[in-house]
């Protein structure tokens, strides 16, 4: 986790108007960071990882939480409002350009399909449920940008 990040991240959490949307805030840029960071050929090493992630966290909102409780909050419907709140999305659009958007739903589904898998309770919910609602819009936003124009075959 370089210095890049944690710049990013802070900043986008500075945006939330209170201490609640704050944390909400900074939870998902961070979780996003570090689900983004998992898609790699590289072998990685989860406790030095996980360990730099925890520090960082502690050292930014304080004891109580941890990349496990990110990814938590990050797979349940509590993450909705902040996902959906326009004023994160531009913030996180303008501040974290490492994490298109374009790949949100895909880190989310695999962060919920790994809280599936761990807790062997099915993704289920609103949460899945937005997933699937994004992906059917991108596919329906590319759709139109191939269909041939009048005139091509």
């Amino acid at each position: 986790m370089d210095e890049r990040i944690k710049a990013n991240v802070l900043t986008v959490t500075r945006l939330g108007r209170t201490v609640d949307e704050s944390l909400g805030y900074f939870r998902v840029a961070l979780g996003l960071y570090y689900l983004k960071g998992l898609m790699t050929e590289e072998a990685l090493d989860f406790k030095k990882l996980d360990r730099e992630y925890n520090r960082f966290i502690y050292q930014s909102v304080g004891k109580g939480h941890s990349i496990t409780s990110v990814l938590q909050f990050m797979s349940g419907e509590k993450v909705l409002p902040v996902l959906q709140a326009p004023r994160f999305q531009e913030a996180f659009h303008a501040h974290c350009p490492e994490v298109p958007a374009e790949t949100i739903p895909f880190l989310l589904s695999l962060n919920l399909g790994v809280a599936k898998n761990i807790s062997g309770i099915p993704a289920e919910g609103p949460l899945h449920d937005w997933i699937e609602r994004q992906k059917e819009q991108k596919e329906q936003k590319d759709q139109k940008g191939a269909a041939p124009a009048a005139g091509d075959l």
